[in-house]
């Protein structure tokens, strides 16, 4: 609406703003977060024609916005603007960051389909569900994969809201908005977009990469590695605790059974049992917390890419500028061989000349002239490369330390968070057994 839109503008355009953390450890003192409230806050699902005309069925996320005044004591908070968006929206504003600003480390999207990785994550389904287990691999609709990409989706809007330069950016704004997707095809960033073929020619034919951003993307490389088999070893443990804690469960069953046939035991076994019981249930509530943690190290995973899209594109920057530097010197060098009359290489000229003879004054003179405008042009595209590759690297770099710096805080906290919730299970597991003894010491 009108009023929110104006008073959301001034937010995005008065104001710089810091970089933020995960989500779930945003800090409210950040400029647009204390302004604007962004949450995506339910997914349904719906059916209708593509662009092909063919019916299929889709999810759409709902997007809730308000300003973050502060309500008085009695008061009613403002009414929030809603819209819904489907990922390949939030695909297309993401791409157009990605053109738009290639020497900033684009927020990445959660998963569009359902992955082994994820699969992974739903271990307990294998004991649950073994009959729909391959069924599951292909529904990119199951309830809970939408949710957690749900979560996902309000993560990567916080992260682009909470950026100093992305949350500034007026087709962002109108995606949170009305009217949106002919703004940004108006911007015709499609046709900026470096091809995929481009950038692995610059990748393998620059002569002087910077050896910086070679050291980051090997160091994202290996980040990756380490990030997936941690995923890997995280869906084991859980897989076998999954076991463990379920086992548990026919403690609880056999406890009542035996209590049944016992007179001055019984009441202390089925109390024992009804805590076997509340133990074996406890591990899907703990499994649905550690997936919350699973997704923040995914995120980290699909944030490798993303820090690799930057480096790509300064090796298409820095590939062009030697390539432009290269044309340089070889005008220079066909200038110098028409003053002085010596051809150092084999060419065509050269045939050309010995065959039909030397060219006239007039006409050597003309090819110098030529040659000079061809240089001087030249000079100024050698010069607005280098500039442009220097400023690349100067923004390109900054944005990286500071997603160095929220990488080392996110990873730190959610690595923190994973051991004090195992500790906790920990404790539960001891309380539970230490209830058990005290009903086995009071048959």
């Amino acid at each position: 609406s009108p009023p929110l839109y104006d008073h959301l503008f001034s937010c995005l355009s008065k104001e710089n703003l810091i970089p933020c953390p995960h989500p779930s450890m945003v800090e409210k003192g950040t400029n647009l977060l204390r302004k604007m409230e962004i949450n995506v806050v339910e997914a349904e699902k719906r059916t209708g024609k593509n662009t092909v005309n063919m019916q299929e069925t889709y999810t759409v996320y709902l997007i809730e916005t308000r300003p973050a005044e502060t309500v008085p004591e009695g008061g009613t908070p403002a009414t929030p603007d809603t819209l819904w968006r489907r990922y390949s929206e939030f695909e297309l504003l993401r791409t157009y960051l990605l053109v738009t600003y290639p020497y900033i480390v684009i927020p990445p999207l959660p998963e569009k389909r359902v992955s082994d990785a994820y699969l992974e994550g739903k271990v307990k389904n294998l004991y649950k569900f073994k009959f729909v287990w391959h069924k599951l691999s292909a529904d990119n609709l199951d309830p809970d994969f939408v949710e957690r990409r749900r979560g996902g989706l309000e993560n990567f809007l916080l992260r682009v809201a909470s950026h100093s330069v992305l949350s500034n950016d007026e087709i962002f704004f109108h995606f949170l908005t009305e009217g949106w997707r002919e703004r940004v095809l108006e911007t015709g960033f499609q046709d900026k977009a470096d091809s995929r073929l481009k950038s692995l020619s610059a990748m393998f034919r620059v002569k002087n990469p910077d050896k910086r951003f070679t050291a980051l993307k090997h160091y994202c490389d290996e980040l990756n590695t380490v990030i997936s088999q941690l995923l890997r070893v995280r869906a084991r443990v859980a897989d076998r605790l999954y076991g463990v804690y379920k086992v548990h469960g026919n403690y609880g069953r056999v406890f009542s059974e035996w209590s049944a046939i016992e007179k001055e035991m019984g009441d202390g076994l089925q109390s024992a049992g009804h805590h076997m019981d509340t133990y074996a249930a406890s591990i899907d509530d703990i499994l649905e917390e550690e997936e919350h943690y699973a997704d923040q190290l995914k995120e980290y995973l699909f944030y490798t890419d993303a820090v690799r899209s930057v480096c790509r594109k300064h090796e298409l920057i820095q590939y062009e500028l030697e390539m432009a530097a290269q044309d340089l010197t070889h005008k220079k060098q066909q200038k110098e061989e028409l003053a002085t009359g010596t051809v150092r290489v084999f060419s065509l000229k050269g045939m050309t000349s010995k065959l039909f003879g030397q060219e006239s004054q007039e006409q050597r003179e003309s090819r110098l002239a030529a040659l000079e405008q061809s240089i001087q042009e030249g000079e100024e595209a050698v010069k607005e490369k280098n500039t442009e590759c220097q400023e690349f690297v100067r923004t390109a770099w900054e944005d990286i330390e500071r997603f160095k710096e929220q990488k080392d805080k996110d990873l730190r906290e959610a690595l923190i968070s994973y051991a004090i919730m195992q500790i906790s299970m920990c404790k539960k597991g001891i309380q539970v057994w230490s209830n058990a003894k005290e009903c086995f010491n009071k048959m």
